[in-house]
């Protein structure tokens, strides 16, 4: 069983987009993958048919892979309440509320998390995982469970995704790399630039400067998608087309487009199966 965490510089840098291309790619090169996120916190949700709660994301990529979603895909769904209490969702049901006052048990929900993704690995030769938000937010590494945590718990290979739309992206990529502990660093195998506009090749010595820094390899440079897919968070966008009565086929026809263009643009898919197989 082949396993790869893609994280990303920040929020909305595209990491559940590219994880779910990355799905699609895979489903429709023989193999029979399922995407996992340890922890999402998010409003957007999707009901399961076994009357669960999951993550959008997770929803869409599992589409992606041509599977019916499910609740191990993402085991802990962090919905804000207000107030500064969060309904903690752990295997599709209300689990607690999280608080200032009353915090998380962080072993026992990883535990929790650990035990989804076995019993995904069981069914499927390909687990596409995905980070959460920032992975170096240094005030939440000791409480995370889907970005270092994961990579702590499950020595999976890892790729980072950071958006040159933002602008610094060879400054994220390498600032997120330092942040990650020392311990962690030999996991992180490669690293995604996302939304970028215009001819890849100026970018070329950046590129060789960041791999010699961290040792990291580039898996390419994906072009800005104008497309339109499921909305996770407050940082994704809702621009772009969505043709057709259905909406599931509109949102895989808008995925198989964007994994045509990562192709033509020389994203070595190749690479990050073997990454995954390390």
């Amino acid at each position: 069983m082949r396993k790869v965490l893609l994280i990303g510089t920040s929020s909305g840098a595209g990491k559940t987009t590219v994880s779910a291309m990355v799905c699609r790619y895979l489903s429709r090169n023989g193999y029979r993958p399922a995407p996992f996120k340890g922890s999402n916190l998010s409003l957007n949700s999707y009901a399961t048919k076994d009357g669960g709660e999951i993550g959008m994301g997770q929803a869409f990529q599992a589409w992606a892979c041509g599977i019916e979603p499910e609740t191990d895909m993402n085991p802990v769904l962090m919905k804000p309440s207000g107030n500064g209490v969060i309904q903690l969702i752990v295997n599709g049901q209300p689990f607690m509320d999280v608080s200032k006052d009353r915090p998380m048990d962080r072993e026992k929900v990883m535990e929790q998390v650990h035990a989804a993704f076995d019993r995904l690995a069981e069914v499927h030769d390909f687990i596409v995982c995905e980070g959460s938000g920032s992975p170096v937010e240094l005030n939440l590494m000791d409480r995370d469970l889907a970005n270092t945590g994961l990579m702590r718990e499950l020595k999976v290979p890892t790729v980072l995704v950071g958006d040159i739309e933002r602008g610094g992206v060879f400054a994220a990529v390498y600032g997120t790399w330092r942040l990650i502990p020392d311990d962690l660093k030999p996991l992180m195998k490669g690293f995604v630039i996302n939304r970028f506009r215009g001819d890849g090749s100026i970018l070329k010595s950046g590129i060789e400067r960041i791999e010699e820094l961290t040792g990291m390899r580039c898996l390419g440079v994906l072009p800005y998608e104008n497309l339109r897919f499921p909305e996770e968070d407050s940082l994704s966008s809702s621009e772009g087309k969505l043709e057709g009565a259905d909406t599931h086929a509109a949102f895989l026809s808008n995925l198989d487009e964007m994994t045509e263009h990562a192709i033509q643009a020389g994203f070595d898919f190749d690479a990050l199966v073997d990454i995954a197989g390390q």
